[in-house]
């Protein structure tokens, strides 16, 4: 089933985020966690790519397990950056052939030792180049995009970052999903501005659980997210009693989708992790809203 199809839904759903093993010793373990969370039947689950396409093998492997023995959706991720477009290629046909119709199209990473380097002559610069050789390759995949409600990093303002969001889009997105926030005004703020110019596909919120103290400095260096006052109260208090910042962290995230819920989103995509436990509490803490 393709992913527009379920956000045209009007019922309210949770879907999740798993990500591929680093390594081959580590396939099993990830392989049963990513089947796990299969197990809680959510509207879709999405798979990453790894950075610069060193777990990208196993990325299909996952989606395909996910939607072949448990019935439920998945949107395999894709990245472009410093890519050929051979390679490129070779990877939509695998998706292709493996009976992915979702697929989530980013830019991607720039590798360490690339980082500073002439971009100029590459193939792909952009996420909206791989959203174009998507649509070529196949008009009937449903294509999602990110979307940062706090700017992406590398833009110089946000009207300059919508300006370029609403090119990709144009170009063939059906969906956009968010970078993590902690405070929900600053996506409806977002949804806002959007709309104002002229973006009209479906966004989905991108919620992170943080259960663990550390996760909270690996969060802001990836996504530069504001932490309001309340969330950091919760660390400070919680932060150094491992299984009290855990329960505090997935009912700061269950609160966070109860609002959104509550200001009419149907979908929110939770990062989970890899984590079956904090998926299946999350959703437990939804079950008579979700129906579940």
């Amino acid at each position: 089933m393709k992913i527009i199809d379920l956000l045209k839904k009007e019922t309210l759903s949770l879907s999740f985020e798993v990500f591929p093993p680093k390594t081959e010793t580590a396939f099993e373990s990830v392989k049963y966690a990513t089947e796990e969370i299969a197990r809680l039947h959510p509207a879709f689950m999405s798979v990453t790519y790894g950075a610069g396409g060193g777990t990208s093998r196993y990325t299909l492997e996952i989606a395909r397990n996910i939607k072949a023995a448990y019935g439920v959706p998945t949107l395999a991720h894709l990245t472009c950056v410093s890519s050929t477009k051979e390679t490129v290629r070779e990877k939509i046909k695998a998706i292709k052939e493996a009976g992915i119709e979702n697929v989530m199209a980013l830019r991607g990473d720039i590798p360490k030792e690339l980082e500073g380097a002439d971009r100029s002559a590459w193939d792909y610069r952009y996420a909206i180049d791989l959203v174009r050789e998507l649509k070529e390759a196949n008009p009937d995949f449903c294509i999602g995009g990110a979307c940062y409600p706090e700017i992406h990093p590398e833009s110089v303002n946000q009207r300059e970052d919508l300006a370029r969001l609403k090119e990709k889009v144009d170009a063939g997105c059906d969906f956009l999903t968010t970078q993590m926030f902690f405070d929900n005004n600053l996506l409806y703020n977002f949804l806002y501005k959007i709309r104002e110019a002229g973006i009209t596909v479906p966004i989905i919120p991108g919620i992170m659980p943080i259960t663990n103290a550390n996760q909270v400095e690996r969060a802001v260096k990836l996504s530069g997210s504001f932490m309001p006052q309340r969330f950091k109260s919760l660390v400070d208090k919680f932060g150094s009693a491992p299984d009290a910042m855990k329960q505090a962290g997935i009912a700061y995230a269950t609160d966070q989708i109860i609002d959104l819920y509550a200001n009419g989103i149907t979908n929110v995509h939770v990062y989970s992790m890899n984590k079956p436990d904090v998926a299946e509490k999350i959703q437990a803490n939804l079950s008579d809203i979700l129906g579940k």
